[in-house]
């Protein structure tokens, strides 16, 4: 099939390209495998730009891919009036790309030397010797209404001059009112027209930059993490303590003379303290380091999470230079490109760019592609996801990449100001959570007494719903039970047990199902499988087999996987005998009475339910054999022991175990889980919470 390609450029500086370039290749991260970033002229051979779509993504490309020419040689080209020997390298470079990946996504050189020597025009000559679509990208900053839409008449007639094809145009970095003069440029049948409104994160620099900027070396630092915080403001701390603790604000970066003990030990107390704010960072100036017992004090603390540099310029200087500093957007910057995916997704309509784009797609699903799918999905929902360990670190740093990336909204159980201080000790931005504290909740009582009439034919008592509901896992799957959360994650510092059993208890299951079971989605290299029961149910009957089969098919339909279902045994059809083949047999039935539109079929060996020539000899004419897609295991020692195995020998990614045949969702976390796995389960139950 031959590649698809997209070529993003802009006309000026400071556009926002490389933002777009984000959030675009998030949209093709959903639909092809193998993705290649392509910048035909690079300032050097470092290109940050490159850099960062590389890391940002995990792209297998290799950088020397990923360019043609350096701008130096691009110049001698076109000085010795070489333009066409230019246009071959580049072809050249392109063409390669394309013979070995399904999608090129390029970089068009606006803040290059070049574009400024040949203008807007050289982009749409590589781009149509490329034979590449095109996607604008207009600086609306300090524009009008008529300004903007003379540049968009422009940027159209440009392209169909040039006989391109225009995929979309994006009016960004939008501070005032606009809208397009069309709703599609060029017309009803022109191409989409995106307004993306400014956001000022995106435009303050870094710790990271500041210091790039200064050529400044680190004196104390216990997180990468805190070299990524923004930096609102630059503090020149000359006055005695009292008086800068009276101007410092969050966010500052705090420039002070390295002789200045006090302001040090200021900031260290500000730090600890929930009624002042925390800097950014300190710089210290003066050619030498700030005493050793202050340095030791605050590197023995390991709530103390402020870098502290030093930069042999005085204080006047290095404030000048940092109050220059410009903000950059690299792959350096993972708390600020989380922010502009989610930013770009915000205000974008990926459909119809996805439209545009669908006819190069390849129909192979990757876990990168798939989790980028249950992203976007879960974005769409707006669900309300409860998350009662705020204490776990993991937790804070999930709840500000789910914010930031707009994949579900989040509430934090606990005390606001306990919650906040320890965020702003990881570095962590919890802008847009919600805090309820169960202890002094508005909702405690009413909790309390419906959790009684719920339990009380277990013996519960009306003070034991109030000592239960002391425990915050309790008190989330109220709030779930109750419609004030829309789901709950747990199970970072609780064990399954601890996060289920409330949810048996509150929620309980669905009509018509008896027991809660368990999926993983299982990632292989170019399509994604369903395994169930892998976690939970140890020995289940024919009509629990059945239930799972049922629930798991479900499930696998919500996630966008077509439910073909295979239960599993150690034979094929009539072939065997004994028990724990009839149990299969008996469990196959009873689904297909349960759910008839869907192919289900067992019992099936492993083999002959994925491989369809397997299959056209051990089960002629079957309608599951050979393109399964939903794994039923019969007991808990063979579908856990499995999942494992093909985990391990062939590198599939894990993602799970998804709880099913809940009323509403609540899902498990493993002790040993990563930020990601939080990020991921945070998803996959804001889209149970979306069917349920």
């Amino acid at each position: 099939m031959k590649a698809g390609t997209l070529f993003v450029v802009s006309k000026e500086r400071r556009a926002g390209a490389f933002f777009i370039v984000l959030g675009l290749m998030e949209i093709l991260r959903r639909s092809y495998k193998r993705i290649a970033v392509f910048k035909p002229i690079v300032e050097s051979e470092d290109d940050e730009d490159i850099d960062g779509v590389l890391k940002s993504f995990d792209l297998v490309q290799k950088r020397e891919e990923a360019w043609a020419v350096t701008e130096k040689d691009a110049l001698r080209y076109l000085a010795d009036g070489d333009e066409e020997e230019l246009y071959e390298s580049i072809i050249s470079h392109y063409e390669k790309l394309k013979s070995e990946y399904d999608f090129v996504l390029c970089i068009g050189f606006g803040k290059s030397d070049v574009s400024r020597l040949t203008d807007f025009d050289m982009d749409l000559k590589v781009a149509k010797n490329l034979s590449a679509p095109v996607a604008g990208v207009i600086n609306a900053d300090g524009k009008s209404q008529e300004a903007i839409n003379e540049e968009m008449a422009i940027w159209y007639s440009s392209l169909k001059r040039d006989g391109l094809k225009p995929i979309a145009l994006f009016v960004n970095r939008v501070r005032q009112k606009l809208t397009c003069s069309v709703k599609r440029v060029g017309g009803s049948k022109g191409v989409p027209c995106f307004m993306i409104p400014y956001k000022e994160e995106l435009d303050r620099p870094t710790v990271m930059d500041i210091m790039d900027t200064l050529d400044a070396k680190l004196l104390l630092l216990k997180s990468r993490k805190q070299l990524e915080r923004s930096v609102k403001r630059v503090l020149v701390a000359a006055m005695h303590p009292e008086h800068f603790l009276e101007r410092l604000k969050e966010g500052d970066i705090v420039v002070t003379p390295a002789d200045r003990s006090d302001i040090l030990l200021a900031v260290y107390a500000a730090n600890h303290s929930p009624d002042f704010p925390a800097a950014s960072a300190v710089v210290v100036g003066g050619g030498f380091d700030p005493a050793d017992s202050v340095l030791r004090l605050l590197g023995s603390d390991e709530n103390f999470r402020i870098a502290v540099v030093s930069t042999p310029e005085d204080t006047i200087s290095i404030a000048a230079a940092a109050q220059r500093c410009e903000a950059r957007l690299t792959s350096g910057h993972r708390r600020k490109i989380d922010l502009a995916i989610g930013h770009f997704q915000k205000y974008v309509d990926t459909s119809l760019i996805e439209e545009s784009l669908e006819n190069s797609s390849t129909g192979i699903v990757t876990p990168a592609m798939f989790l980028h799918r249950i992203f976007a999905s879960a974005s769409a929902l707006k669900k309300d996801i409860v998350l009662p360990e705020s204490d776990d670190g993991r937790i804070l740093q999930a709840a500000e990449t789910i914010l930031r990336r707009n994949i579900a909204k989040v509430t934090l159980l606990g005390d606001e100001s306990d919650i906040r201080n320890r965020a702003g000790i990881l570095g962590v931005d919890l802008d847009g959570a919600t805090f309820v504290d169960p202890a002094g909740s508005g909702c405690l009582d009413r909790y309390a007494k419906d959790l009684y009439e719920l339990r009380k034919d277990k013996g519960l008592t009306l003070d034991g719903a109030y000592e239960l509901l002391g425990n915050r896992t309790y008190f989330g799957t109220m709030m779930v039970k109750e419609g004030a959360a829309d789901g709950m994650v747990c199970g970072a510092t609780h064990t399954t047990r601890e996060t289920v059993l409330p949810a048996l208890q509150i929620i309980k299951t669905k009509p018509g199902i008896d027991i809660v079971s368990s999926i993983f989605f299982m990632c292989l290299d170019t399509r994604v499988l369903v395994y169930g029961d892998c976690a939970i149910v140890p020995d289940p009957d024919p009509k629990e087999l059945a239930q799972i089969a049922v629930c798991s098919a479900m499930t696998a339909k919500s996630f966008g996987i077509e439910p073909v279902v295979a239960l599993l045994s150690y034979s094929s059809g009539e072939s065997g005998v004994g028990k724990d083949v009839q149990k299969v047999k008996e469990a196959a039935r009873i689904a297909a009475q349960m759910a008839p539109e869907i192919p289900i079929e067992g019992p099936l060996q492993y083999d002959a339910a994925i491989d369809p020539e397997v299959a056209g000899k051990k089960m002629p004419g079957s309608s599951v054999a050979g393109r399964a897609t939903v794994f039923i295991f019969p007991d808990l020692n063979t579908g856990n022991n499995t999942y494992k195995a093909v985990q391990r020998a062939t590198g599939a990614i894990a993602i799970g175990p998804v709880l099913q045949g809940l009323d509403k969702p609540v899902n498990d976390l493993s002790r040993g889980c990563s930020v990601d796995d939080i990020v991921s389960t945070v998803a996959i139950t804001a889209i149970q919470a979306g069917k349920s």
